[in-house]
């Protein structure tokens, strides 16, 4: 089996990457509306953060990035 031409590979490892990074933003927004949650449910972000072992700035930042439009 031969191997395809470097552009057709270069293409396609480009289109795989652009599909990863679509994924990744959806992960990351869904993430964040879970952290959202899990800060109202706990009644703070630093109580999140806390019991997430994360920092509250960390949290807070990713609430507020992926769940503004």
């Amino acid at each position: 089996m031969e191997t395809p031409p470097w552009r057709d590979r270069l293409r396609a490892e480009d289109e795989l990457l652009e599909q990863l990074e679509t994924q990744a933003e959806a992960a990351r927004r869904r993430r964040a509306a879970a952290l959202k949650d899990g800060a109202e449910e706990l009644g703070s972000v630093y109580a999140l953060a806390k019991l997430l072992g994360l920092s509250w700035t960390a949290v807070a930042n990713a609430i507020k990035k992926y769940t503004t439009e």
